[in-house]
């Protein structure tokens, strides 16, 4: 079988398609998951790293280290040449930091096939960056070095709603308009597809492309918001001092973005939120931040806001535990406050699936199915109202951690298999 792969390189997830008897497959890319977490964790103590679920259970067991999470969202800004510290005198680049990870699936898949892979299709987001075509750019280039600096010789792109068009196709049996949802952590995007058994075997699919569009908006703003919202008021997220002017918030939105977290921690940051022990009316809301900042309980708290909205997501409430901060301390979370906390978001979300059909020329109501993918597609409430701008539209709901993956193998499978022949 001919030496190539599809890597879905997700904010949050990533996957794997390899050439299968037949057809693709999504390779096993830890023990037991076809899905891997997009996160890497660098050890103090030997210097070295661990990938995925291992390098997030580092972290939790409070093993010494740096934890890095959302590479994906470096791309396209200006982090990516800088440096940043990993452990005590170690520092690298951020884009070192998805060279490493790239490397690590481009080695596992490599074991699981027998055989080198020089040639792979890379899945991208209709925009890495929303309104800035240069930055946009930029982020593919860097996406696309990292990809050859891991030994891939040869890299496509494709956008990852397409592929989730192709998976989707493959279930059909007449020509059907499919808008495509990917939600996932870091994009949401879109795209209007013309599918159907007549046109599979089509290599280049561009006329069958009415229209596509996207945010950088996602799952991970989500847990942003929820953060926001329930967990860093308890720490003084808009708390007022004692002239009744709210505190600053800088510092607030930080802790709530993962790749912000650590820049929380500098010594200077620290010494200047000491000094801001008198501008809270209440002290017990600097003494909860200082004890989160000394400790490095960030990432801990934003990890314990997705699982909140993924608890209410699955339906009812939920108690966020808040013990690691003060014994006792909790705050009570529900759908409610979900949907209250992410309305901007969702608004947007919204807005660009309209603009995406607006953008085809195509009424809504010939778009025949809306299908759903990516991780947080699983709020019921936003696909709900996401259908309801498309009344005769059928909800299709794919594999959200694996349906783009499949997409990508997929047109992989075209491309390099006919280039074989």
């Amino acid at each position: 079988m001919t030496g190539y792969c599809a890597i879905d390189f997700g904010t949050t997830n990533s996957a794997v398609a390899l050439p299968g008897r037949g057809a693709t497959r999504i390779a096993e890319i830890e023990p037991g998951y076809r899905t891997i977490p997009t996160a890497i964790f660098y050890h103090e103590e030997n210097n070295s790293r661990s990938f995925g679920r291992p390098a997030i259970a580092a972290y939790v067991d409070g093993h010494d280290g740096r934890l890095m999470r959302s590479i994906k969202s470096i791309l396209g800004s200006d982090l990516m040449e800088r440096e940043t510290e990993v452990g005590p005198g170690v520092c690298v680049r951020y884009l070192d930091v998805v060279i490493g990870f790239l490397r690590h699936l481009k080695t596992v898949a490599e074991a699981q096939h027998g055989s080198p892979l020089e040639q792979v299709v890379l899945g991208r987001p209709v925009f890495f960056v929303d309104d800035d075509p240069v930055r946009d750019a930029r982020a593919q280039t860097a996406l696309e070095l990292a990809a050859h600096s891991v030994g891939f010789s040869n890299v496509v792109f494709q956008y990852e709603p397409i592929a989730a068009a192709l998976d989707f196709e493959a279930t059909v049996t007449s020509e059907q308009l499919v808008l495509v949802v990917d939600i996932g952590g870091g994009t949401s995007d879109f795209c209007l597809v013309r599918v159907g058994p007549q046109h599979r075997r089509r290599i280049d699919r561009r006329n069958d492309i009415l229209a596509n569009h996207g945010v950088h908006t996602a799952g991970t703003d989500f847990d942003r918001r929820v953060e926001l919202a329930s967990i860093l008021q308890e720490l003084g997220y808009k708390a007022q001092g004692p002239d009744g002017r709210e505190v600053p918030s800088a510092t607030y939105f930080d802790l709530a973005t993962w790749h912000l977290i650590n820049t929380v921690y500098t010594p200077a940051r620290v010494s200047d939120m000491r000094l801001m022990r008198y501008f809270y009316a209440d002290e017990t809301y600097h003494r909860r931040l200082m004890k989160v900042v000394t400790e490095r309980l960030g990432h801990e708290l934003v990890a314990r806001a997705e699982a909140a909205k993924i608890a209410v997501a699955a339906g009812g409430e939920t108690t966020i535990d808040l013990g690691c901060i003060e014994p006792g301390l909790s705050r009570a979370f529900d759908e409610q406050a979900l949907v209250i906390s992410v309305e901007e978001e969702v608004s947007r979300i919204v807005a660009a699936a309209r603009e995406t059909v607006r953008l085809s020329g195509i009424s809504a109501e010939r778009v025949n199915a809306l299908y759903f993918t990516g991780g947080s597609t699983g709020l019921r409430f936003l696909s709900d109202k996401l259908g309801s701008y498309f009344p005769e539209a059928r909800l299709v709901r794919g594999d959200r951690f694996a349906s783009v993956a499949s997409g990508l193998g997929i047109h992989a499978s075209r491309l390099y298999d006919v280039c074989a022949e």
